[in-house]
Formats: structure tokens, sequence, C-alpha cells
């Protein structure tokens, strides 16, 4: 059993908490490996307190508040985006929205979520914790241009095109809440739809979130 903090493994786990590479990440707690068992995925190394790791070294270089009972280390998945509901993302930094857009795309049968440029890392701590396991069920893909995305696309833009529809099954793209997506995004889709609301804006987990129920509801994705 792993009693010291200094161990290299736990260094390791410690220094993928801070800033990750060698594209592996980091994950913490039983409910969330095993959402990543019941997907099918292998970890790289998984300590348990009190059989692998004594509890105080594992607390040690946890990333929560308030320690960790299990943690894993696995490799990244990237695939291609894929429909005929996708969800991508452009310019959407808080790691937060990026777990909450993939946890909707899981509970409304998304076949793929695409992280365009400037959008937070979907297998950082905070993305991971709250796509409350979907990181490891939704297939995931980076994306740099509209081009790369399956058709058709459709860019959710605030007041503008015609309201989203339950016709509008495709790639839904999200921008940043507060700048929403570049003009040569919205320019380069082949439709252009708002959700109507009454406020300024939604932030862009919400977003994502009402376009996937408004899309998904008609049984065609």
């Amino acid at each position: 059993m792993i009693t010291s903090h200094h161990n290299p493994t736990l260094q390791e786990i410690r220094r993928l908490n801070a800033k990750r590479a060698d594209g592996r990440f980091v994950t913490e707690g039983e409910d969330l490996l095993a959402a990543a068992d019941a997907a099918g995925w292998e970890p790289v190394v998984r300590l348990r307190a009190g059989i692998d790791v004594s509890a105080e070294a594992l607390a040690k270089v946890s990333s929560l508040g308030s320690g960790s009972r299990e943690v894993a280390v696995y490799e990244e998945r990237w695939g291609v985006p894929e429909g005929p509901l996708c969800i991508a993302l452009w310019g959407v930094g808080d790691p937060g929205n990026v777990g909450t857009v993939l946890r909707s795309a899981l509970a409304f049968g998304a076949a793929s979520v695409a992280i365009g440029p400037d959008t937070a890392d979907p297998y950082g701590p905070k993305a991971v914790r709250a796509s409350m396991g979907a990181v490891f069920a939704v297939p995931v893909a980076r994306v740099t241009s509209v081009g790369d995305l399956p058709g058709p696309t459709i860019a959710l833009a605030a007041r503008e095109g015609e309201p989203l529809s339950r016709e509008d099954a495709g790639t839904l793209i999200v921008g940043a809440e507060r700048t929403g997506l570049p003009r040569d995004v919205v320019a380069g889709c082949d439709r252009v739809r708002h959700i109507p609301i009454r406020s300024e804006s939604l932030n862009a987990a919400m977003a994502a979130t009402v376009a996937l129920y408004e899309v998904a509801r008609t049984g065609d994705a």
C-alpha cells in the first residue's frame, strides 16, 4: 500500500490535476469511476483509499476539498463529430458549462459533442465532474471549422434567424454567453436560429440544453 504522497504515481496524479499532459486525465470519486466502468473505459492507474493507498496520502493529491476515496487516470478519447444530432461549442471557456453540455447531450441522445476553438477542455477536472460521468458515454471530437461538422449546421444566435424548431436536427452550434458566435461561423452555417426568450441571454450550457431538448423531443434524434 502506498503511504507517502511523495510516491511517483501520486506525484503524477497531482501534476495531471494541475496541468494535464500526455493525453491523460484524472477522475476522482466512486460515482464517476463507476460511470467509466459502465462505458468500458480501462484506467491507466486506479487507486482506492485503504486498499492501494492510504486515505491520508490520497487526500494530499486530491483536487477535491473533501478528498477522494478513489482516483483513476485515463487516456483521452477523441473521435469525429457524428450526427444526426450533434452539439458544437465555440468559444465556451467555462469548464463547468462544457461538462454540463456533455451531460445534456447524453440525456437527449446527441451522437457527439464537438469542441471548437477557444473552448474549455472537456477532460479537465471541472468539466469531468460537471459532466457527472457523461464524458465517458458521449463521443467527443475536436473541430476547427464549421466544415468539420456533420450537416445541416445550425448557428444559435440571439435574436437572429427564425426560432429554433423541431425540424432543426443536425449540428447545433453554441457560442460564448457574452460574445456569441463569431460572424464567420454564423455565415458558414446552413441555418441561423434563435431560442425565443424574454431576458437578454442564456448561458451556454442552458442554451445548449434547451436546444437539444427542442430538437430531440421530435423523436428524430
